[in-house]
């Protein structure tokens, strides 16, 4: 019996001998055996509301979604000793010691190997990428993304994806590797289209979506190759529409939260009923990983541009041929417009459609065929959506009045800039007023100019509101609320005719080497 310190039996002995006595007296009073049983806890288990999933989505489109692979020749470097220059804080090659981990690298790879009766360099570039005679062979140089849009092979990607590839080779999610031809490149949307050779093989394709439906908060589902890790699944909603990022003339981007990386350029973003809402092409991340905010191209461009990259490998747009760029609405009260919105001229191109129609510096275009054009950019992506050839009809809002302009589209050269309308995607330049001596209330001092048109800027108030806007010394005043102006008082008496008309602002429009530009100033300090 196990006592304690005093000698008396402890606690346990004592509950331990009267737990025996208790059995026996069960056992004596019933005569049967009594069966001792342990209770143990049950597993947690949750009855879970019932929540959408994506599992048929992917099912289904799964297989629709390839890798691409783009491979290109990679050149050896020169067959000489320039190729290497190291120095080691001071030291040379040859002064490392004998046990370097670097010396003993470039022994054996740097030098030529006496068991090789070729006599070959096993120098970087000698007997590597490209073989010993810098006749380089194809490497993979970039993976991305893409998705089969027809049965017989058709697969979009992004121009970016594929743009420094010489080949090509789709792998399917069930790794299957397929070459890959590309029929046409889209520098201005980046989208491109590829075809592979099934060889009677009907491939699971995908249809476009209707994305006009799309709603802010709709359930969206990316597929792609992240870090070329293969078919990879994320989900997230549309978390905006119509961002500008900045890249063209035709941003117009649908926004997602779903994790998009590096490697899923050129994939689809599905709604939930497998059809493709966007094409995933960039990030925005100051880490290179997702951070929650990816931008696809919208299905509505990117269906007509596929359709007539797979007709004929290039998109033909139409083509004004104006340079243009945003309405503020410090613009917008100067010229008298009720609101900031439309595309300001600010030059036609010489023999361009623009000009051909009478288009002219300073007008606003306000509407397309009957539809309100809400700024530059929505200009340039509806005429470029439209057939060379086709007839535009635009409303411009020309000094104080609404006018109509019928325009013959030209095709846009292929060497433009990124713009249909021309350019609205021209570096905001400084914009500056005018006057002979010293507008002072403008801040601006001016002269001159070389050609005898217009007034060249020979100094400026870094503290106006002209300096404010970016207006720098060296330019040149061409016209005031579109009236050309070559001496400080033609400028006093646009503007002593703007106050007169109630208008706080002017708008000048100033020249320099890299183009003209509109800027709209306070009249004497006001607005």
């Amino acid at each position: 019996m196990l006592k304690n310190f005093n000698g008396r039996p402890s606690l346990a002995t004592v509950l331990k001998a009267s737990t025996v006595a208790g059995i026996a007296a069960a056992v004596l009073a019933t005569g049967v055996p009594l069966e001792i049983t342990r209770s143990y806890a049950e597993a947690v288990k949750v009855q879970a509301p019932a929540v959408p999933s994506f599992a048929n989505v992917v099912d289904a489109v799964s297989p629709a979604v390839v890798s691409v692979r783009v491979e290109n020749r990679v050149n050896p470097v020169a067959d000489n000793n320039e190729g290497f220059s190291f120095d080691f804080n001071g030291r040379g090659f040859d002064d490392l010691p004998d046990d370097h981990p670097l010396k003993r690298f470039f022994k054996q790879f740097g030098q030529q190997d006496p068991n090789d009766q070729q006599g070959h360099q096993h120098r970087f570039g000698q007997n590597g990428p490209g073989g010993p005679n810098g006749k380089g062979r194809l490497r993979p140089v970039a993976q991305g993304s893409g998705f089969f849009i027809s049965e017989d092979g058709y697969i979009v990607t992004n121009n970016h994806v594929v743009s420094d590839g010489q080949a090509f080779v789709a792998v399917m999610n069930d790794g299957t590797e397929l070459d890959a031809k590309l029929i046409g490149k889209d520098p201005r949307t980046d989208l491109a289209v590829l075809k592979v050779d099934g060889k009677g093989k009907k491939f699971t394709y995908v249809n476009w979506a209707d994305d006009n439906n799309v709603r802010v908060g709709d359930w969206v589902v990316a597929v792609g190759n992240p870090f070329g890790l293969g078919g990879t699944v994320t989900a997230g909603i549309v978390s905006a529409r119509g961002r500008d990022i900045g890249s063209g003339p035709y941003d117009d981007y649908l926004q997602v939260d779903a994790a998009v990386n590096r490697g899923n350029s050129g994939g689809p973003t599905f709604n939930l009923n497998g059809e493709v809402v966007g094409i995933n092409t960039a990030i925005f991340s100051p880490s290179g990983g997702s951070v929650g905010i990816a931008f696809a191209i919208p299905a509505s461009t990117a269906k007509d541009v596929v359709a007539d990259l797979m007709k004929d490998g290039q998109v033909s747009r139409g083509w004004l041929g104006v340079q243009i760029q945003p309405v503020t609405k410090d613009i917008a009260e100067s010229i008298g417009l009720s609101e900031p919105s439309g595309a300001l001229v600010v030059a036609p191109q010489a023999g361009s459609p623009g000009d051909k129609a009478g288009m002219k510096a300073g007008d606003v275009v306000t509407a397309l065929n009957g539809e309100t054009i809400k700024d530059a950019r929505d200009l340039s992506r509806r005429i470029g959506a439209m057939q060379p050839g086709s007839k535009a009809e635009l409303s411009v809002w020309r000094a104080g009045k609404a006018q109509s302009l019928t325009v013959e589209l030209g095709t846009l050269p292929a060497d433009q800039k990124d713009a249909s309308a021309d350019d609205n995607n021209q570096p905001q330049q400084p914009e500056a007023p005018a006057s002979e001596k010293a507008l002072a209330d403008l801040g601006l001092t001016v002269g001159p100019s070389d050609d005898g048109k217009g007034l060249a800027i020979t100094g400026i108030d870094p503290d106006s509101d002209a300096a404010d806007k970016g207006i720098k010394e060296g330019e040149k005043i061409t016209s005031v609320n579109n009236q050309e102006v070559s001496s400080a008082a033609d400028v006093v008496r646009v503007l002593n005719q703007a106050k007169k008309d109630g208008r706080t602002r002017a708008l000048f429009q100033i020249q320099s080497g890299e183009g003209s530009r509109f800027v709209a100033l306070p009249i004497n300090g006001q607005g």
